[in-house]
């Protein structure tokens, strides 16, 4: 068995794989728009990154294999109605690539995307792991509606048949190495745990439980949420090759207040990425916050327009390579910069600033006002106050609400309190008063009052 080395992204959910292939080359699979992490890996194992292998055109993130191919040499392999726009191997159901000891074979598997392979890697002919992509994940399988809504069924169906004739005859003690993984929207795990084995997955996979393909495909289909809208981009710019990122991509450009103020009033978007404490005691009027974490990308893209130019405000010891590194690896690219100074600077220059208060989710029963729920509907389902509004985040970014507010002070709550303050964000610029955010969710308050959440 070749050392395997997985390469996670904790916001957007992913694994990619490095593989060692013992002649000091390596085999990348499903690498994201970024290869530093990859590179500084093989660097450690002095490795050469020979091959990027791709499963599918991925809706969540840009593909990293057309930056390693272009500044490291690397031959992309990927499956053959991808028709991918740039230099690549493409493979079809049965193909083999000989990399030198050790063989990648592709096995068709659609059902999470129409072209969808998984690749058997084998050693003299012996299976020793599959790369499944989303075609079998911990304990379930990736959403197959990404393609296109009118495919989400015969996708669903082709799934089914990915698995039980093409996954589930190989064998048991076979580890499984999938690409979507715990917090990604491409699907929603069971646990924490990335990789499994087809035997693990015969016995506890509800999906495998199913006694027919029709149960399995209304069970799929019952357990789809909503997903960013920015996932029905990223598999057209996959096909056509991320652009390149040049060398000073990390960089964000400093910009005075005066430059700052123009695009405010100009209407342009400003994203406020301290934390929401900090926004809550100041912030510039119109900012949407989000929160610099692992999650950011996820809501930049679920809530802002990636063709309009972003200006940012951060904080001085905040991370401005990671807000970068996952703004382009959703492909957001138009980065103008950040206000030089901070919102002290903004401050100390008398331009105008707002606040939005914290409450204590223990405290809510003080508070007058309904309680607006921003958590996904499967949240809100598990456990919510009793008499409160639910409404997705992702809702709330439109021109319309999909449920009217009721009058009076709104206090805003998801499970800890960066979604909630996004969402009053979004509220306050659209001009509602009286907004509050609540610092926890449901589980704080009801462990701190004792009283019972109301289930759906």
């Amino acid at each position: 068995m070749p050392p395997i080395h997985p390469v996670v992204d904790e916001g957007l959910g992913n694994s990619a794989y490095v593989v060692e292939l013992g002649d000091g080359r390596a085999l990348l699979v499903d690498p994201a728009r970024d290869p530093t992490p990859y590179l500084e890996l093989a660097r450690w194992r002095q490795l050469r990154i020979a091959y990027a292998a791709e499963t599918h055109l991925h809706a969540d993130f840009l593909t990293g294999s057309r930056e390693l191919a272009a500044t490291d040499g690397a031959q992309v392999l990927a499956p053959r109605t991808s028709r991918l726009g740039f230099s690549h191997r493409g493979l079809e159901d049965g193909d083999e690539a000989d990399l030198g000891g050790l063989t990648l074979r592709a096995l068709a598997t659609p059902g999470h995307a129409p072209e969808h392979v998984s690749y058997l890697l084998l050693d003299a002919g012996r299976p020793q792991a599959l790369f499944s992509g989303g075609a079998l994940l911990v304990g379930t399988v990736a959403r197959t509606d990404l393609a296109s809504p009118g495919l989400t069924e015969p996708l669903a169906r082709a799934a089914y048949r990915s698995l039980h004739q093409r996954l589930l005859p190989l064998p048991d003690q076979l580890v499984v190495y999938p690409t979507h993984g715990a917090g990604s929207f491409c699907s929603a795990p069971v646990d924490g745990e990335r990789t499994t084995t087809i035997g693990a997955e015969r016995r506890h996979n509800r999906l495998l439980a199913a006694p027919d393909e029709d149960a399995f495909v209304a069970e799929l289909l019952a357990g789809f949420g909503s997903y960013p809208p920015y996932f029905l981009r990223l598999r057209g710019r996959n096909r056509v090759g991320p652009e390149l990122l040049g060398r000073d991509w990390r960089v964000l450009p400093l910009l005075s207040t005066d430059r700052v103020r123009d695009h405010v009033v100009g209407g342009g978007v400003l994203v406020d990425a301290r934390p929401i404490g900090a926004f809550a005691a100041g912030h510039i009027p119109g900012a949407l916050s989000i929160e610099l974490r692992p999650q950011f990308a996820s809501w930049l893209g679920w809530l802002v327009d990636d063709t309009k130019p972003l200006v940012f405000v951060l904080d001085e010891d905040q991370d401005r390579g990671e807000l970068t590194r996952q703004c382009r690896t959703i492909g957001y690219d138009h980065l103008l910069g950040e206000l030089t100074g901070g919102m002290a600077a903004w401050q100390a220059a008398g331009l105008p600033q707002t606040q939005i208060p914290l409450v204590q989710a223990e405290r809510l029963d003080d508070q007058a006002g309904v309680v607006l729920d921003v958590r996904q509907a499967s949240e809100v389902a598990n456990g919510h106050l009793p008499g409160a509004v639910a409404i997705e985040l992702g809702a709330l970014a439109g021109d319309q609400l999909p449920a009217p507010l009721p009058a009076g002070p709104v206090i805003v709550m998801c499970g800890h309190g960066e979604r909630a303050m996004t969402a009053a964000s979004l509220l306050a610029r659209a001009g509602h008063k009286d907004l509050r955010v609540a610092i926890g969710g449901p589980a704080d308050w009801r462990r701190t009052t004792g009283q019972a959440l109301t289930r759906t």
